[in-house]
């Protein structure tokens, strides 16, 4: 049997979608105060987001979402294009493990910009998404370093949104970019934004800045 017989070419992701890649990590709270109106908000939003994305052709090969969900901390999707990212059914449980959550997103965005650099693969600057209703119930100090150093060193950019009785204090501690309240439970139009970013920044060149619009229509002024 030859080398090659022994060793056959074998396709793989990168291989069929050699597209540069913008990482979307979403942190998203399913602690119990988020039960009732506020997680079958969010879940409508996951599904719109998909949907919006989907009219795009570039970001749908370029964009990748990843989702990791607090209370208790759970790794609901690896980092996907759109095309094949299913978005999760959230269910509200538990505490808000907020700096585990963080931590362990930005270990898996870690590793996933390893994949993209060993095979040679162009990559914008991920964004992180971070979304709560409460406050962190474990230690968080060390996720906050974490994200400012990623924040300083360009290895992604951090959002911080707060719903309904979020603690808004400690996400202005946690994020270096000021933290947005959302107005009442748009998460939809959140969504909205953010699929609208993502896809003006999928169609730029990965290094080069693109001017995206400030939220508006979900928060409160």
């Amino acid at each position: 049997m030859t080398d090659i017989a022994q060793s056959p070419f074998t396709f793989n992701e990168f291989t069929e979608n050699p597209e540069p890649r913008c990482a979307c990590l979403l942190l998203l709270d399913t602690s119990g105060s988020m039960g009732g109106a506020p997680i079958r908000e969010l879940n409508a939003g996951l599904r719109a987001f998909k949907e919006e994305l989907l009219q795009d052709t570039l970001a749908m090969k370029r964009v990748e979402i990843a989702v990791v969900t607090f209370g208790p901390v759970k790794v609901e999707s690896e980092f996907q294009t759109v095309d094949i990212w299913e978005p999760p059914h959230l269910t509200a449980s538990g505490a808000t493990p907020m700096g585990e959550a963080i931590t362990r997103g930005l270990e898996m965005l870690r590793r996933r910009k390893d994949e993209y650099r060993a095979n040679a693969i162009d990559v914008f600057r991920p964004w992180v998404f971070l979304m709560t209703d409460g406050g962190p119930t474990d230690s968080w100090q060390e996720a906050a370093d974490l994200v400012r150093a990623g924040e300083e060193g360009k290895g992604f950019a951090f959002f911080a949104i707060g719903v309904e009785n979020a603690d808004m204090g400690v996400l202005e501690q946690i994020s270096v970019r000021a933290p947005v309240k959302m107005a009442g439970l748009k998460f939809k139009d959140m969504f909205a934004w953010l699929s609208s970013s993502l896809s003006s920044v999928s169609s730029s060149q990965p290094g080069t800045k693109v001017m995206i619009l400030p939220p508006s229509g979900w928060t409160e002024v």
